[in-house]
C-alpha cells in the first residue's frame, strides 16, 4: 500500500531474486488506460530487469478489472506461465459499483491462485480519484505494476524453492 511513508516501487528488505528461466503472464485492464498502460510497462520492465526474457512474457488485455479473474483463470488453464500479474484500476464513482467490482476482482484473483496453485499478483488500484491512481502508476508513490511484478517473482521463486525442498 502506498502512503507518504512507502513507495510502491520500493521492494522491501529482501532483494528481488533472479527470475531467469521463468515465464509470466501480464493481464491488463483496458479501462483507465492512462493508468494501466503505465503499470503494464513497469511490470514488464521489472520482469526483464530481473532476468525474464521478453519472449517469456505473455502480455494480454481484458476489458476491465472485473474480467481480470477470468483472464487469470484462462492463463492458468491454457498457458505454461509460472506466475500471473493482474493489473487494473478501479476509481470510486458515485454508486456502489466500485465496491462490487473491487470485491469481485479481489476474491476472483485470489481464488484462481489457490485453485491452480499458481502465484497471481494483485496489481489493482482501488482509488478515490484519478490523481491517486496516477500517483500510484508512476507518480509520486511509485508504480503498482513494479510492485506486482516483484511480488510475482518472489512468490514463484518461493514456490520453486519449497517444491525442491520436498525432493
Amino acid at each position: 500500500m502506498a502512503t507518504s511513508l512507502k513507495n510502491l516501487s520500493d521492494q522491501g528488505i529482501n532483494p528481488i531474486p533472479s527470475a531467469e528461466g521463468l515465464k509470466f503472464g501480464i493481464l491488463i485492464s483496458e479501462w483507465n488506460p492512462e493508468v494501466t498502460e503505465s503499470m503494464g510497462k513497469a511490470a514488464k520492465e521489472t520482469l526483464i530487469k530481473n532476468g525474464v526474457k521478453e519472449e517469456d512474457i505473455l502480455y494480454k488485455y481484458v476489458p476491465g478489472s472485473y474480467e481480470l479473474s477470468l483472464g487469470a483463470q484462462y492463463m492458468a488453464e491454457y498457458t505454461d506461465v509460472d506466475g500471473i500479474i493482474c493489473l487494473g484500476c478501479v476509481i470510486q464513482g458515485e454508486t456502489r459499483h466500485f465496491d462490487f467490482v473491487c470485491n469481485a476482482v479481489t476474491d476472483g484473483t485470489n481464488t484462481v491462485g489457490l485453485k491452480y496453485n499458481i502465484p497471481v499478483a494483485f496489481g489493482v488500484l482501488t482509488t478515490e480519484n484519478q490523481q491517486q491512481a496516477l500517483d500510484r502508476a508512476g507518480g509520486k508513490h511509485g508504480n503498482k505494476g513494479d510492485e506486482a511484478a516483484a511480488a510475482a517473482i518472489k512468490m514463484v521463486v518461493l514456490k520453486h524453492e519449497l517444491n525442491r525442498s520436498d525432493d
